[in-house]
């Protein structure tokens, strides 16, 4: 099965986010924390299988806001 995985970087570290499970691991890297994420993801479907469902519909959008810094500066 294909999951989607939610990629972003914390001080020094990569967290990854499995947006059909919601299971999260992290890593120094992306490979890592990606490789992290299949781990956590495997075991917990071990525990509570997965249904067979459509995937996920990414996609981005835009806000304006005074705050607002770029995203990875």
């Amino acid at each position: 099965m294909i999951y989607t995985a939610i990629i972003h970087k914390e001080d020094e570290w990569y967290v990854a986010e499995c947006a059909d499970t919601g299971t999260v691991s992290q890593g120094k890297t992306v490979e890592e924390a990606l490789e992290n994420l299949k781990e956590a993801t495997i075991l917990y479907l071990e525990e509570f299988p997965a249904e067979r469902r459509d995937a996920p519909m990414l996609t981005t959008f835009e806000i304006s806001t005074p705050t607002a810094r770029p995203a990875y500066a």
